[in-house]
């Protein structure tokens, strides 16, 4: 049986891959737009959405890190005393 943990983990891990492949498609499609329309490309909307797919990004870091205090506290330790080297 897979514990609670484990699955937050993946799905974690599936949002980052999925936010990843966002930032590659959007840049891919700007690259194709901003060529093909030139002056008329829309920079202001393009930068929005960046920002947009950032949040999420930093939204999934900051759950990756809560869920890693919460584990580490399950098994007896303090977060803060473990070295990030030892984390990963």
């Amino acid at each position: 049986m897979k514990t609670a943990e484990a699955e937050a983990r993946k799905a974690l891990n599936r949002l980052r891959r999925a936010i990843e492949k966002a930032e590659a498609e959007l840049r891919s499609l700007e690259g194709a737009l901003r060529h093909a329309e030139e002056t008329d490309f829309p920079v202001e909307s393009y930068e929005a959405a960046a920002a947009s797919l950032r949040v999420v990004v930093n939204f999934a870091d900051e759950e990756g890190e809560r869920l890693r205090e919460k584990v580490l506290y399950a098994g007896g330790l303090e977060p803060g005393r473990v070295r990030r080297s030892q984390c990963t």
